[in-house]
């Protein structure tokens, strides 16, 4: 028998998902006045020290918000409190997003994420905590921005898009491979999307000329770093799923779309690791290859759920 729904767990964790779609756009908020008016600060102050040092003429000088008498470039202050405040609500949205996710569980007595809905929650979820949990090690604020605003498109494509009632799922999916081959998949892509936010900003970076993001370089060594502790996480994913299949239906592999397009995504970020280890890729080449991965788990995600159809019902799409 189908367990019974507790609508009001149900209700909480939808009010709990739209709150936190609000606090990430605020915090992107927060972050996007840090780069503009504390990061971009910074860069003018050391592009007019260059250019003095190099002989140019000299700007005049900007001392609005600065201390009197300080002699280094200083962001403004209220830009990079801006910034904190960004950290501090990324960090209460992100609570708010496991709350949602949590209240949706103990409401249908089952792991979260069994439908197209549920599943989007827990992967903007997972790329949140990849951020911060790097930020607590590296200086990657400057990411905060494009990190919370894609968190909020996602829940947002979630909520208006892929929204289904709270409720009991198919009996293949009662099983505690879910909280294996599934989780490991969401820790995967909410990797692999910090790791192509850094690879679409890498393109947009030009080196030498002043910038609010970091070099090409920092922006590659964080993309680079979030694929290999990714990676493994992914294989073990496609393992743990072909596993799961022979228990479900009698086969470790049936050529279903959605293991055929995680294969897929699979060769490509390896084909990406292979290269930047044995072929000495860098750069731009790499990032190119990164980002072609990014798009085909990209579409393993989102794309694969409408356009086929297969076994995977936690993959359904309302009409």
């Amino acid at each position: 028998m189908p367990a019974e729904v507790n609508e009001s767990l149900a209700t909480l964790s939808d009010q709990l998902i739209l709150a936190t779609v609000l606090l990430y756009l605020v915090a992107m908020i927060c972050y996007a006045l840090d780069l503009a008016f504390g990061r971009a600060r910074t860069v003018v102050a050391v592009r007019r020290r260059q250019l003095v040092g190099a002989g140019g003429p000299a700007a005049p000088e900007d001392t609005t918000g600065d201390a009197a008498g300080d002699s280094g470039p200083q962001p403004a202050t209220w830009a990079v409190r801006a910034g904190t405040i960004g950290v501090a609500l990324t960090w209460i949205a992100w609570a708010g997003n496991l709350g949602g996710i949590l209240t949706r569980g103990v409401a249908v007595d089952r792991w979260p994420w069994a439908n197209m809905y549920e599943f989007v929650v827990a992967i903007c979820f997972a790329a949140v905590t990849a951020f911060l949990a790097l930020l607590i090690r590296q200086p990657i604020r400057f990411l905060g921005a494009f990190v919370t605003v894609t968190a909020a498109l996602g829940l947002g494509f979630a909520v208006l898009f892929l929204h289904v009632q709270a409720g009991p799922v198919m009996p293949a999916l009662h099983s505690y491979w879910i909280a294996i081959h599934v989780t490991a998949a969401i820790v995967a892509s909410g990797l692999f999307i910090l790791a192509g936010v850094c690879a679409i900003l890498y393109l947009i970076r030009r080196d030498g000329r002043p910038s609010v993001l970091p070099s090409r370089e920092g922006l590659e060594r964080v993309a680079h770093r979030a694929i290999v502790i990714a990676f493994p996480i992914w294989t073990f994913a496609v393992i743990a799923g072909a596993m799961w299949a022979d228990r479900a239906w009698g086969r470790y592999w049936g050529w279903d779309p959605k293991e055929v397009w995680a294969f897929v995504t699979w060769v490509v970020y390896a084909a990406y690791l292979h290269a930047r280890a044995t072929a000495g890729w860098r750069g731009k080449a790499a990032m190119i290859v990164s980002l072609v991965a990014f798009g085909c788990l990209l579409f393993n995600l989102v794309g694969v759920n409408i356009f086929f159809s297969g076994l995977h019902s936690y993959a359904d799409v309302p009409q």
